[in-house]
């Protein structure tokens, strides 16, 4: 079926502002304890474009993470990219470029990862039992991170964007600050939800930077570092979705 002009446009506006924040991330420079960086949209930029061309120009709900985990995004490009789900149901596949330098304990295998990451399984899994198909969903939502950079310690422990020095999150949030405005302004989205309290404050500072009035909320974070994520997130998840009004 072919796509329809505002399908396009969205599209084309999406994939202009990751390049946009891909390019901008390499700009930067972080010192110890950050030893390794990773930037998914320029080694697995092919699978990220394929991801973009999910989006639907009727979508009206954002979902925001924070940046790549290691065994899902790192290795697909798309947000809690979990293997099997961004190969078996969004149906994306190709390769995935060399990183130079890469962790010895963080190897970056593509699809072919045997890894898989429980925030994203447990988040595309709520996703697939409610929408029979990836188009059925992405009709009317769509999923972007904040911050497409993976930061490792040397012991190949991972840095969230949060715990970075203070001028190192300043940097960092100019750029990131502008794609999210940029994505926000694709569309006339009638909610903006945050996936974890991090994400949520991001949105409403932007949202608030912009004079947007879109409705903000926050669900649950589905990391097992959560206690409470492991108690029926997609339950928990579900319920909030509901109170917001976003589902029924």
């Amino acid at each position: 079926m072919p796509l329809t002009p505002t399908d396009d446009l969205v599209r084309k506006q999406l994939a202009v502002a990751a390049d946009r924040l891909r390019q901008s991330m390499n700009q930067l420079e972080f010192d110890e304890p950050v030893s390794y960086i990773y930037n998914p949209l320029d080694y697995a930029w092919d699978l990220h474009r394929q991801y973009i061309e999910l989006a639907s120009g009727e979508a009206e709900v954002l979902f925001l993470g924070m940046n790549p985990g290691p065994w899902g995004m790192a290795q697909t490009g798309v947000p809690f990219g979990e293997i099997a789900t961004v190969r078996d149901w969004l149906g994306i596949s190709g390769d995935v470029c060399e990183v130079d330098p890469e962790h010895p304990k963080r190897p970056i295998e593509g699809l072919d990862c045997e890894r898989s990451e429980v925030s994203g399984r447990r988040l595309w899994g709520l996703m697939r039992e409610r929408y029979p198909t990836p188009q059925d969903f992405f009709r009317k939502h769509f999923v972007v991170n904040y911050c497409p950079l993976v930061f490792m310690e040397e012991s190949g422990r991972n840095r969230t964007p949060d715990k970075l020095s203070v001028d190192e999150r300043q940097a960092l949030q100019v750029h990131c600050d502008q794609h999210l405005q940029e994505v926000i302004r694709v569309l006339p989205w009638k909610h903006l939800v945050g996936v974890g309290a991090f994400a949520e404050t991001c949105l409403k500072r932007v949202a608030a930077s912009s004079g947007s009035e879109i409705a903000i909320g926050r669900i649950l974070h589905p990391s097992p570092a959560s206690p409470a994520a492991n108690k029926d997130w997609s339950g928990t998840a579900t319920s909030q979705l509901v109170k917001m009004g976003i589902w029924q």
